[in-house]
């Protein structure tokens, strides 16, 4: 190879290199321009975006007391909540005892009522039969031996059979 072909070579890449050099300058210099603009408009939208961080952060104080507040207010509600709970399970316990006793105290009372209503009619059934053993059966013989005596009277004294003509009423639904 001979020294100028090689110089000739070294020469045009150095005004490739010279070029591509001036190109990343203009490249560079657009990064700058554009950079220095977006600065000029973050600086612009920078006041606007404090504004509305101190309000976000104020929103968020405020919201952090309101929290704290309800947090409370939560936990005293459901402290009455579980006083009342308590409570009322109490009352369900006492309700519950009366009215087992009450109950209890019932079914006794019913039992015994139904013992004096059962002894009440043995006794009543005991003094039917003993009215009836005791009073309607003697009278029921002795209405019977006066029939019988009467009849008995009656045959001697009229003498013998009596007539048809002479048929009571009695007689006449026998005949």
């Amino acid at each position: 190879m001979n020294q100028d072909l090689l110089l000739w070579v070294m020469t045009v890449f150095v005004i490739i290199s010279a070029v591509a050099l001036c190109v990343q300058l203009g490249l560079l210099f657009g990064i700058y321009r554009t950079a220095k603009s977006l600065q000029e408009q973050t600086a612009t939208v920078m006041p606007q975006a404090r504004k509305i961080l101190a309000i976000a952060e104020a929103t968020l104080d405020e919201s952090r007391k309101h929290i704290v507040d309800i947090s409370a207010r939560a936990s005293e509600i459901s402290a009455r909540a579980s006083e009342l709970m308590d409570s009322a399970k109490g009352q369900l316990a006492k309700i519950d005892a009366l009215v087992t006793d009450a109950t209890a105290r019932a079914r006794t009372q019913l039992d015994r009522a139904e013992l004096v209503v059962e002894d009440t009619v043995t006794r009543v059934h005991e003094a039917v039969a003993a009215v009836h053993h005791g009073v309607l059966a003697p009278l029921r013989q002795i209405n019977g031996l006066a029939a019988g005596l009467r009849t008995a009277v009656t045959v001697f004294l009229t003498g013998g059979r009596p007539n048809v003509a002479e048929a009571t009423h009695q007689d006449e639904m026998f005949i």
